[in-house]
């Protein structure tokens, strides 16, 4: 019974998702099929290159996925080498590798959660494969702290590129310097972050406030009924195994390698989507103000409630390219038709493997599809 509720329930988030979508699908669908580009006008387009975009983004998931497993591999191979190898890890083939990648793309798109739905998906899906919720949790952060420097990174070359080459609208370089400072910003907060990760002290504090607000917040709003939601020792413990990976990938800096060239492929494959159908557009010169429209939408879609930040992502995309001096008709018909293939793409490549795997879900396991991340 459980299977089917959560079955349902997901046929109708994706379902939401569409509805949420059809006004872009539509307009997509007359820009492809019938030569009308969303905001006027006429344009030709390759069709041929635009499908490069399904093998370029089933590709683009599989180096997401890759950024995990090659950290998880690099970490076995050490403890083997010190004949401390957790019997009970397994190795993962390239193509079971390929579908989890696929399902948790598809549950982040799915559900409008900030990511933290894929947190909880992706603990119980590697439990099998010796990984602990901490372990998971370190993984999925160290996953987002390498894509998210990648991407501020190539914006901040592609902002250089574009004042070294006088590309900037006399009246744009406000825009320029604000999703710089931006850029900067962020990166100078990953590495405030990171120190505060390398401290014991720190994370113990850390870890006492969390569960102190939890279980304030959780017995305020339920008025006393429910007093505890977490217990110091399991948050502890939670914490401190993020703190030992990160002291191990510290340590063992070549861990890093890996995960680190794949999470900059897989940043600049995100980034090239757009590109594809700009060249198919005949305008593949725009790539530079794709960059920097990127870096500022992914932001934005990050802290909407919508699924994937349908509706803000766009909107701030194409605003910034036209800033930067991208015709709005080219603008708009780039990042829609991207958007809409990206998400229509995510639901088949990873709903029929995501009803797969919830269907071998046991009783033990009921609670853990989208809490693990909180139970540890």
């Amino acid at each position: 019974m459980f299977k089917k509720i959560l079955s349902l329930i997901t046929l109708a988030l994706v379902a939401f998702v569409i509805w949420g979508a059809w006004d872009q699908i539509t307009a997509a669908t007359s820009c492809i099929f019938g030569g009308h580009c969303i905001e006027g006008g006429e344009f030709s387009i390759n069709l041929f290159i635009v499908c490069l975009l399904i093998p370029e983004q089933l590709f683009m998931y599989y180096c997401a996925g890759k950024i995990f497993f090659a950290y998880m591999a690099g970490k076995q191979r050490i403890a083997e080498q010190k004949n401390k190898g957790d019997k009970e890890a397994k190795k993962i083939s390239t193509w079971e590798l390929a579908r989890i990648s696929f399902e948790l793309n598809f549950v982040n798109h799915a559900i409008p959660s900030g990511g933290v739905s894929g947190l909880g998906y992706i603990t119980w899906r590697l439990k099998n494969y010796g990984a602990t919720a901490g372990q998971v949790s370190f993984m999925y952060i160290l996953r987002y702290l390498i894509t998210i420097l990648a991407n501020q990174t190539q914006t901040i070359f592609a902002i250089i590129f574009l004042i070294v080459t006088g590309s900037v609208p006399s009246n744009a370089y406000w825009m320029v310097w604000l999703v710089g400072a931006m850029s900067v910003g962020i990166i100078v907060a990953i590495a405030v972050l990171i120190a505060i990760v390398s401290s014991r002290k720190m994370i113990r504090w850390a870890a006492k406030e969390l569960t102190a607000f939890s279980n304030w917040f959780v017995k305020t709003i339920t008025f006393g009924k429910k007093k505890q939601v977490l217990e110091l020792e399991k948050v502890n413990k939670y914490f401190m195994d993020l703190h030992e990976d990160f002291l191990t990938a510290k340590k063992d800096k070549k861990l890093l390698v890996k995960p680190v060239i794949w999470g900059f492929l897989y940043n600049f494959l995100e980034i090239a989507t757009y590109e594809i159908v700009a060249i198919s557009l005949g305008h593949g010169e725009i790539f530079p103000q794709i960059m920097v429209a990127e870096a500022l939408g992914s932001l934005v879609g990050a802290v909407l409630p919508t699924p994937g930040g349908v509706g803000g992502y766009e909107g701030s995309m194409i605003t910034v390219m036209c800033i930067l001096g991208t015709n709005l008709a080219v603008a708009s018909t780039v990042v829609i038709v991207t958007r809409v293939i990206v998400l229509l793409n995510t639901i088949v490549s990873g709903y029929g493997f995501y009803q797969n795997a919830i269907s071998k879900i046991g009783k033990a396991d009921k609670k853990k599809v989208f809490e693990s991340s909180k139970e540890s």
